[in-house]
């Protein structure tokens, strides 16, 4: 096989791999939302991955359940087809993200015997593996959390598992753009496309910020409070936002501050992205797919956050947000790379 089609081999394994990625955070946004993600109060990362076969094995199961706080202070009343219910999202979501691991280790030995994989190229997949790894570590790093005394997952570690998420999901993809189109020499001299690119990577670095402030929003329930907009409750800066002790704290812990930069944010992307796809149209026509795609997505996905907000945040329109976020993400990759090459 030439040197083309064994590039094209491993992007598209790559971009199979993102799916997985983002098929794991949509399922994960459910268990969240559906409030699963504590049904589980083991980590066994070979052992886990077999569901309870009788009954015997989900009345024990249950019992460990029924020891957590979130079972005492919450759900106390919970039957074992409730527990059930929940039990089978936080375990799709671990399959979903043990799958990964196996899609992704199995190829790349195989692309590494049969020399597709060589050099820098090789270490830098190894090192998804790697972040895959801490992934799996961070997520029941972070469901510990909410098994002692309150029963809610800790924002932090929630902005942490997410956040990293999305740092695997744009490094594979931006990887695998890399092997399939090649770079340009002469619009990389351009001035005007220079500036461009350095736009196309501050809104990169600002949707991973609102992704982190997202995942926020949801750690606090703050998405729970001021249901209307353009206001909140009223006031463009509601009152409120400073009212927790020390200064900084609010940014993390106030409902109406988390809420109020994740809007900020919003506010700007709507201006900046048109802006950058605006400049991308002009500048080259290899990009002008993307510049027109960006766009429309960052209506859609404005939309959504909109009315998750003003419904109190259904699980569909929750988790369509939180997928939303990562198509947007990923456009704006797509975009960033489109301005890069022939």
């Amino acid at each position: 096989m030439n040197t083309n089609n064994s590039q094209r081999a491993v992007a598209w394994w790559l971009y199979a791999c993102c799916a997985m990625v983002f098929l794991t955070m949509v399922v994960g946004g459910v268990t969240r939302l559906t409030h699963s993600g504590l049904s589980i109060v083991e980590w066994k990362p070979l052992i886990g991955a077999l569901p309870p076969l009788s009954h015997a094995d989900w009345l024990e199961l249950f019992a460990k359940y029924q020891q957590t706080p979130e079972f005492i202070q919450r759900n106390h009343d919970m039957t074992l087809d409730g527990f059930q219910f929940i039990f089978w999202w936080e375990w799709a979501h671990r399959l979903i993200g043990r799958s990964i691991g196996v899609v992704f280790f199995v190829p790349y030995v195989w692309f590494l015997i049969r020399g597709k994989l060589r050099g820098a190229l090789a270490a830098k997949v190894f090192g998804f593996f790697i972040l895959g790894g801490l992934q799996g570590a961070m997520g029941w790093y972070m469901v510990k959390s909410g098994l002692v005394d309150d029963p809610r997952v800790s924002q932090y570690r929630l902005a942490a598992h997410l956040g990293l998420a999305f740092l695997i999901f744009g490094l594979m993809g931006w990887t695998g753009l890399g092997l399939l189109q090649p770079r340009s020499t002469e619009i990389a001299g351009r001035q005007e496309a220079a500036f461009t690119r350095r736009l196309g990577n501050w809104l990169v670095a600002l949707v991973f910020i609102m992704v982190l402030s997202g995942a926020l929003v949801a750690g606090i329930h703050a998405g729970l409070a001021y249901n209307t907009f353009p206001l909140m409750n009223g006031d463009f800066i509601p009152p409120e936002i400073f009212m927790v002790e020390p200064l900084w704290l609010n940014f993390f812990t106030n409902m109406a501050t988390v809420q109020f930069d994740h809007r900020m944010i919003a506010w700007a992307l709507m201006g900046l992205i048109p802006w950058f796809s605006w400049r991308m149209w002009s500048e080259t026509t290899t990009a002008r797919p993307a510049a027109a795609v960006l766009t429309l997505w960052l209506a859609v996905q404005v939309s959504l956050g909109i009315a998750t907000l003003l419904l109190q945040v259904p699980v569909a329109l929750g988790a369509a947000h939180q997928a939303g976020a990562m198509v947007l993400f990923g456009l704006l990759i797509w975009a960033n790379h489109a301005i890069r090459r022939a």
